[in-house]
């Protein structure tokens, strides 16, 4: 593997941050998902289980010892949820590089581990406390070992929650902040700077939104972008897709938008897909991401998104904006920024997205037709409005969201919803909770499981 990435949420964080400001080593075992996209790796946080102190033979400031009894029960959890096991301990005096007697306990638990949860991958993580004016709460370093023994290194931990966050392994350096950034790095610090330079974020959806926000994750020095759409720039597109010119109609959006974040030139690595997130083998192309932009029209994409952020521990920022006008008569502007990320309800609890509409959308245009005329399925929306001013001002808003969210400079606890009434010039915000007993709703069964068959445990179109 290139890249392993842990990821947990911020309550699982503080549980470890509690841990290892303990005075003596404590351990436990991290019930995780497994999430594989091409050469990457992401371990899925889902729960955490401590050793009971009746478990430890010995325990002390540099050491400890535990009887096996201490560790089974949360293998048995693992394989009932069809998890694997991460073995996780601190080190309480600040150094988490992990000890001669760590790779002997590695070598003796991987095996066991594996077989008990059935999983053919083993990790590692030691936990220590941050210095005091180092940023984070923690300092980590870990191993992932498969079934051959092969070791890679956890090169991130990545936090998610009402805000995110991104650690880097004690034993991974950090690059330079290039002076380009400078005046951005006055406004938000070198700490986010250095956080920008190693999200990998999906773009869904290439259009007006989400041209505008492809372009200022360019210019912000995001490190990874993926830009995913199906369509072609038309010539009505060119009003309001950024980067795009008269003689680039007939091209594919995605490759169009990519193209633009590289001729900038600060770095961004882009990858363009031309292809539909409600196609499986795309949206799992997603996987491998740290946050998603949805920047898409159809109801159907944005079902696929509120999935994968609650099966993949994902935050999604969705976005969009409705012009409405009669006969070239302005009426009015509302925009909807909705942030899905673990402990937010999804788009469904919100009553943001229409299942039947979704169905509508993926029908075969002769069943659409067909079934419309019996009654079955109304017409799909025509072309709708759009202006450049106004997808450009909800881009960033989605894309301060993000900021926001890295930063914390506004309100404490964030919301998960920002509506615009742009020809009002009125913004409000909104916490909607989970419905009991749905996939996003704390404690369900799917948050952070990761990879399952069929993906996201939806019926998925031929491709």
């Amino acid at each position: 593997m290139s890249a392993v990435t842990l990821v947990l949420t911020q309550e699982l964080a503080d549980q470890l941050s509690a841990g290892a400001a303990q005075h003596s080593e404590s351990a436990a075992v991290l019930i995780a998902g497994v999430a594989r996209e091409g050469q990457r790796l992401r371990l899925l946080g889902r729960e955490l289980h401590w050793v009971q102190d009746r478990d430890y033979a010995q325990r002390t400031f540099t050491g400890m010892t535990i009887v096996s009894g201490g560790y089974v029960p949360a293998l048995r959890r693992a394989e009932e949820l069809g998890a694997m096991a991460v073995w996780v301990h601190t080190h309480p005096g600040g150094d988490p590089t992990p000890s001669r007697r760590d790779a002997g306990v590695d070598a003796a638990l991987a095996p066991l581990f594996m077989v008990r949860t059935g999983q053919n991958l083993y990790a590692s993580v030691v936990v220590s406390p941050a210095a005091a004016g180092e940023a984070g709460t923690i300092r980590f370093s870990g191993t992932v070992l498969d079934g051959a023994g092969e070791p890679w290194r956890i090169e991130r931990l990545w936090i998610v929650g009402p805000r995110f966050r991104a650690v880097t392994a004690a034993d991974a350096a950090e690059p330079p902040v290039d002076e380009v950034f400078d005046r951005q790095v006055r406004a938000l610090g070198p700490a986010l700077q250095a956080q920008l330079a190693r999200l990998r974020i999906g773009l869904v959806g290439a259009g007006g939104t989400g041209s505008a926000v492809g372009e200022q994750l360019a210019r912000l020095g995001v490190g990874q972008l993926l830009v995913v759409d199906p369509d072609h720039l038309s010539a009505s597109n060119l009003t309001r897709v950024h980067g795009a010119g008269i003689g680039d109609v007939g091209r594919p959006k995605a490759e169009i938008v990519a193209g633009h974040a590289v001729a900038i030139g600060l770095g961004t690595e882009v990858e363009p897909v031309v292809g539909s997130v409600v196609q499986e083998g795309v949206a799992a192309r997603l996987r491998g991401c740290d946050l998603v932009f949805g920047c898409t029209d159809d109801h159907a994409g944005r079902m696929v998104l509120s999935r994968l952020s609650s099966y993949y521990l994902l935050p999604v920022i969705d976005c969009g904006v409705l012009i409405s006008s009669d006969a070239g008569v302005l009426a009015g502007i509302d925009a909807r920024i909705s942030v899905l990320s673990p402990g937010y309800s999804c788009l469904l609890c919100r009553d943001r997205v229409n299942p039947q509409r979704a169905a509508l959308e993926q029908m075969e245009p002769d069943e659409r037709r067909s079934r419309a005329a019996e009654g079955y399925a109304p017409e799909l929306p025509g072309v709708e409005p759009a202006v450049v001013a106004y997808t450009t001002l909800v881009a960033a808003l989605a894309v301060n969201e993000m900021l926001e969210r890295l930063v914390g400079y506004g309100v404490t606890p964030p919301p998960s919803e920002i509506l615009a009434r742009i020809h009002d010039r009125e913004l409000s915000t909104h916490n909607r909770p989970s419905r009991p007993g749905h996939y996003c709703a704390d404690g369900a069964a799917v948050r952070g499981c990761g990879d399952r068959t069929p993906l996201l445990e939806t019926t998925w179109a031929s491709p």
